[in-house]
């Protein structure tokens, strides 16, 4: 019995075939394009990431021994927040999604918090007003593409995110679906209901009948068609937003389980059981995964927009690295970054500074300056970011559980370590995203019983545990305040 796992992500699709014991079988993986209209804008093209999905999907399917008949279900893994609109009967969608980076509505989320939605839209969502979430791109649509969203008024386009698209072309326009771990980071549902809000769609001027039907996150939730997606007859049985997914990859099934993936961004949750927990410190409440017996268990998280993105930059920007696989070569040649801060700010600032006119910031240089201070600086920003987080969850780490590209990289992971001051645990397979889509999958066809089960499926590939002497922790804690300082010289950069 294997599974077929497909992770979204925000600069390509990933598919996997999973085994009854936790291994992968088989892999695909395409890239599609990034486009940037405007600066600070970011959007897809929903129908080149349909054709990601298929080119990764058959590529999966070529390198693997097994038959499509072995194949007991799919698990749907996507980027959050990034929303699009699809002609319900062509399928076809009218204008690119526009990105979760994308930060053009800051001027629409300050002009809601001056008129003291703020407050109400917190209580109700756990979320905050930030270009960040779903519902001020759809205001900015509908204020700037008034016979675009004329069409969603009218009923002929659906309104959603990556999963409900790609469950829609799945199959064949049979099903407009989504789970609580992505409608949650809409702006458009009441955490502590488990529901859309009618107050919240009124607010942003989006009708409840345009958006998907909410569903639990395993059992027999839809079924894709042969016609449409390569000849494949299989029930959907997973799905999640990319961090749930990766923190139930990840087995963090009891209350206080933590996990850190480095992806596109980086992002921090934490198990806090069937209770919201609220933050005052930059922390958003979200719900993580529900049962097929409607019991909704919720995370706090921590936000960061660029880890591995700025590294990606480093690549294709500046073109100081050929790939992100020899940053840690690179940055290893020097001891120290000399004094040079990097902040990653180059789609705003997230969690807990939430500033969207944050830009990025590189200080510090001097002639002496080379690649690999750059480099270094890189890696280290990405550990500040997660410490920044860390520092304001309401209870301490006593372990941190890394997945993603970035977490092969020993060098970043010893320095998380060093940075937090808590032992790193990196499991051997670190596509957890994937992975927690493939086991949610897995939940609702049988293939595993029990959360238990998935839990003998995690292994660890190694610990990095933190150099707790009194020299390094001086060395981590002056770098750190160092970061901190360029931090507030990024801020409030543009208007």
């Amino acid at each position: 019995m294997t599974i077929l796992a497909i992770d979204a992500g925000t600069t390509g699709v990933t598919a996997l075939v999973v085994t009854a014991d936790g291994r992968i079988d088989a892999r695909g993986y395409q890239e599609f394009r990034q486009h940037f209209p405007k600066p600070g804008w970011v959007e897809h093209a929903p129908e080149e990431i349909w054709q990601a999905t298929l080119e990764a999907t058959r590529d999966c399917l070529n390198a693997w021994d097994g038959r499509a008949t072995d194949l007991s279900g799919v698990g749907i893994t996507n980027q959050r927040e990034t929303v699009l609109l699809w002609d319900r009967e062509t399928l076809g969608s009218p204008r690119r999604a526009i990105v979760w980076q994308d930060r053009r509505t800051a001027d629409i989320c300050r002009r809601m918090r001056e008129e003291g939605h703020e407050e109400r839209v917190t209580e109700l969502t756990g979320l905050r007003l930030d270009p960040y979430f779903s519902g001020t791109k759809l205001v900015w649509l509908a204020e700037n593409e008034p016979n675009t969203w004329a069409l969603v008024g009218d009923g002929r386009y659906a309104v959603g995110t990556i999963d409900s698209y790609l469950i829609a072309r799945m199959s064949r326009g049979t099903w407009h679906i989504t789970d609580v771990s992505n409608a949650c980071r809409t702006l458009l549902f009441d955490l502590e209901q488990g529901e859309w809000s009618q107050e919240l769609c009124d607010l942003f001027g989006v009708p409840m009948d345009a958006l998907p039907e909410i569903v639990p996150n395993w059992g027999e939730l839809a079924r894709t068609d042969p016609k449409s997606f390569l000849d494949l007859d299989l029930p959907i049985a997973g799905i999640a937003g990319d961090q749930q997914s990766a923190l139930f990859g990840q087995t963090c099934f009891d209350v206080g389980d933590s996990k850190c993936t480095y992806g596109t961004g980086s992002f921090i949750l934490t198990n806090t059981g069937t209770d919201v927990v609220r933050s005052d410190a930059g922390l958003l409440s979200t719900a993580a995964w529900r049962s097929p017996g409607g019991e909704t268990t919720y995370a706090l998280e921590g936000a960061i927009f660029v880890t591995g993105a700025a590294v990606q930059w480093l690549r294709d920007g500046l073109q100081i690295v050929g790939s992100a696989a020899e940053t840690a070569a690179i940055a290893s040649t020097v001891d120290t970054t000399d004094g040079v801060v990097f902040v990653p700010a180059l789609t705003g600032l997230g969690a807990p500074h939430w500033d969207p006119h944050a830009r990025g910031t590189i200080l510090g240089i001097t002639r002496g300056t080379t690649r690999a201070h750059v480099v270094r600086a890189t890696l280290e920003a990405i550990a500040f970011e997660v410490r920044d987080v860390t520092d304001t969850m309401p209870t301490r780490l006593t372990s941190l559980m890394v997945d993603g590209g970035a977490s092969a990289n020993d060098l970043l992971c010893q320095f998380q370590a060093d940075l937090l001051g808590v032992p790193v645990q990196r499991p051997e397979i670190v596509e957890t995203t994937a992975l927690g889509a493939a086991f949610l999958a897995g939940l609702g066809t049988g293939v595993w019983d029990s959360t238990e089960d998935l839990r003998e499926t995690w292994h660890l590939d190694r610990e990095f545990r933190p150099d707790e002497s009194a020299k390094k922790q001086e060395q981590t804690d002056a770098s750190y305040a160092l970061w901190q300082k360029g931090v507030e010289r990024s801020k409030d950069w543009t208007e």
